[in-house]
């Protein structure tokens, strides 16, 4: 019997019970359909933080006074003095090659957070960085009308800002340039006012987390300090870009080292939080990696209850034809004959449904899944696809076997 009458026999033995094949296929359908879009949604993820973490930078060092959760943050053991503080003389000695060589650029940092008014429009909440025209670069931020702010401008003290476009939104009407224009901040927690002239406006920069990029205002930091938060010789943070993501690792380095002099402590007893976006970017990965395995083992899970559900009507489908195979086997049909027509129809209805699971697949990842926009990989289908028909032949194999094994005359008699 050659396998084009083998495939006949199966075609002929699945659409004789249409019901009860498609619900054996449904089993297989959705194990393969849920493979692709489980492991669409972990790609999702993945693609997802990595965007927002490379927003921030995969050559970048915030340097904090506080801990933020993530990085090489205070020691808790031995004794620890001294206070956490962040110079102008730690910010020159790591923009300088003699003691960073792997540091391209240093951005001290001044946070606050204000409201702002302009005419009878305001807007609160408003995160407010004091920093150098360095800090911009360094967090992803450009210029979409106006100039940064400027060297010049932090040294004379100047109360010029750059907006985000949600402070640019909610104070001025649309059409309306803000270039020149001047509003006035009002500190949150100091609860001092002061005017500042808008000489640029940020281009919009996509969320890295749950704070709104957009909602900001970039200052020289000698105006925010005369002006709102009162002066001072220490910074809340040092953002540092380090020449190359490869070199991160060694840039991290220097400024322990810099800072661990200037603080008079070692390395290992440093009072600030490092947080290096490389080591982060690469710890999300291998986080990503484990949930698409977890995925995928998931997912299979699904595809072997449909295996099993595929070997139970192919099991009725050897008991209702019992006679048949008895007739065949005592006309002279072989064992391996046998086995080759239940297994190409076991295998068929696991093509049948994986085919059809592709497709639901496809079709349910370009649907947003929990806020997430699944990614399709097109190794996941062969793999659904491919274990699709693996289980129609280990699970088709034991009903197969047992047809086979039927004796003729046991099979004649059967009623």
């Amino acid at each position: 019997m050659s396998w084009i009458d083998n495939f006949r026999v199966a075609v002929r033995g699945t659409t004789s019970n249409k019901l009860r094949s498609a619900l054996t296929m449904l089993g297989v359908l959705i194990g393969v359909a849920a493979v692709i879009i489980l492991v669409a949604v972990g790609n999702g993820s993945r693609a997802a933080v990595a965007a927002s973490l490379g927003r921030l930078g995969t050559n970048t060092l915030t340097v904090s006074t506080s801990p933020r959760g993530f990085g090489r943050g205070p020691s808790t053991g031995g004794t620890q003095s001294q206070i956490a503080e962040l110079t102008l003389q730690d910010v020159d000695q790591i923009s300088s090659p003699d003691y960073a060589p792997d540091v391209q650029s240093v951005s001290p940092v001044i946070q606050t957070e204000v409201g702002a008014a302009y005419s009878d429009a305001s807007d609160s909440d408003i995160d407010v960085y004091g920093s150098t025209p360095s800090y911009l670069t360094a967090d992803d931020y450009t210029i979409q009308a106006g100039s940064p702010i400027t060297t010049s401008e932090v040294s004379s003290r100047a109360r010029d800002i750059d907006i985000g476009q949600t402070v640019l939104t909610d104070l001025f009407t649309s059409g309306t340039n803000p270039i020149g224009q001047t509003i006035i901040l009002d500190d949150t927690q100091s609860g001092v006012t002061a005017s500042f002239q808008i000489v640029g406006v940020l281009a919009s920069k996509g969320s890295s987390g749950i704070t709104d990029p957009n909602n900001v205002i970039i200052a020289p930091y000698t105006a925010l300090q005369d002006q709102l938060t009162g002066e001072a010789s220490t910074f809340s943070q040092l953002l540092v870009v380090g020449k190359s993501s490869s070199t991160l690792n060694a840039a991290e380095s220097e400024v322990e080292s810099v800072l661990a002099t200037n603080s008079d402590t070692s390395e290992a007893d440093l009072p600030f939080t490092i947080l290096n976006q490389a080591a982060l970017l690469s710890a999300d990965e291998t986080t990503s990696n484990t949930l698409t395995v977890f995925l995928i083992f998931v997912a299979t899970g699904a595809l072997i209850i449909g295996g099993i559900g595929l070997m139970n009507i192919m099991l009725v489908t050897v008991t209702e034809r019992t006679r048949e195979i008895g007739i065949r086997k005592a006309i002279g049909a072989p064992r391996g004959v046998i086995i080759s027509q239940f297994l190409t129809e076991a295998v068929l209805l696991s093509v049948l449904g994986g085919a059809v699971g592709v497709v639901a697949g496809l079709v349910g990842s370009k649907f947003k899944i929990d806020g997430t926009v699944p990614v399709v990989a097109t190794w996941s289908i062969a793999l659904a696809f491919g274990v699709s028909i693996v289980v129609g032949v280990i699970f088709g194999l034991y009903p197969a076997a047992k047809a086979a094994g039927l004796r003729p005359i046991d099979a004649l008699r059967y009623e």
